[in-house]
């Protein structure tokens, strides 16, 4: 599969003291760290002591099913249950990790950082937590069936838009990607999959009266299999969204990249310019340092099965996983990470 280019123009990289200058060790030392498919890694690193819980995203997307491929091979390897939650995202993740209601959990580096700083929908208090890694990018997805004349941002004005969970880190983005347009939608906060039929629905004049979407925004890796499945009934396109997603990225703190999808993910026409953004895994502060280290260890040293769950698995390295700051690292995934010359 293609992978996405990455376009964000040179003045808006980051500058200064990275993770890796802290953690000591360059990209040329990285090159000596072998991640074999091998089950366990070091054998005198003691199993956690009791369960843990993921929490991932939602149903059909990446993050559920990258979280149970994961949690299933640590769950293997460790021979302790680490049990995956069906949540809305980011941000019910990050509030479950408060709430000692979930130990690891996936969220978007912008939802994290309002988190950890506590700015948007964390104004009401900075919440604690540590970095496993950082994973994979999300591609924002502005959907439309093939017949619609929706070609533009602008040309959502007035329509229905699915923006997501309320508790999602897609509405966060969503939210700001129509306010940087000054675009004025009717907002529906639909799950995923619900979402996808109800795109469908109302293309296809299946939808009851005052049902049915005009367009769905959807944040996620590539690709996402509710979305990918709609080229196989109504067929869509994606909107190119990439003047916002330019200037998102050059004034927005959170990670934001223009980036684009290419055509092969979905079968379309031509490559759509979009917005991009990390993921970050992540624990609760006190999260023991067995669960820490067999989680990282997991996801690097079994990758290769974890490719077999979802492509988006061959995109983790881990000279790049280190990059979460100014999030730290809890102690025991730098701990992996500094043993294998990160």
């Amino acid at each position: 599969m293609d992978r996405p280019r990455l376009l964000t123009p040179a003045g808006n990289r980051p500058t200064g003291l990275t993770r890796r200058s802290v953690l000591g060790l360059g990209a040329a030392a990285a090159t000596s760290l072998i991640v074999p498919g091998c089950s366990r890694g070091r054998s005198d690193e003691p199993a956690p002591a009791a369960p843990a819980r993921f929490a991932t995203g939602n149903k059909g997307g990446v993050y559920n099913a990258f979280g149970i491929g994961l949690a299933k091979l640590v769950t293997e390897v460790t021979g302790v249950d680490l049990t995956t939650l069906v949540t809305d995202g980011s941000i019910e993740n990050l509030r479950m990790m408060a709430q000692n209601k979930a130990d690891i959990c996936f969220s978007t580096s912008d939802s994290a950082l309002a988190a950890y700083e506590g700015t948007g929908m964390f104004s009401s208090g900075r919440l604690r937590f540590n970095a496993l890694a950082r994973t994979y990018d999300n591609y924002v997805h502005v959907v439309v069936p093939i017949a619609s004349p929706i070609d533009s941002v602008a040309k959502l004005a007035g329509k229905v838009v699915n923006v997501g969970p309320v508790d999602s880190g897609t509405k966060v983005v969503a939210d700001l990607i129509l306010k940087t347009a000054k675009v004025k939608v009717n907002t529906t906060n639909l799950g995923l999959e619900q979402a996808v039929a109800q795109l469908k629905a109302k293309a296809d004049g299946s939808a009851k009266p005052g049902q049915g979407i005009d367009a769905l925004i959807w944040s996620g890796g590539l690709p996402t299999k509710p979305i990918e499945d709609l080229q196989n009934s109504i067929g869509f396109r994606l909107v190119d969204i990439g003047s916002v997603a330019e200037e998102i990225s050059l004034k927005q703190f959170g990670g934001y990249m223009v980036s684009s999808i290419p055509p092969s993910v979905y079968k379309l026409a031509s490559s759509v310019l979009t917005l991009a953004l990390p993921n970050y895994l992540l624990a609760r502060a006190t999260l023991s340092d067995s669960w820490a280290w067999w989680t990282v260890n997991t996801m690097f040293r079994r990758q290769n099965d974890l490719v077999d769950v979802h492509p988006e698995a061959a995109s983790l390295d881990p000279r790049s996983a280190i990059a979460t700051m100014p999030i730290p690292l809890h102690p025991a995934a730098e701990r992996w990470y500094r043993a294998n010359h990160i």
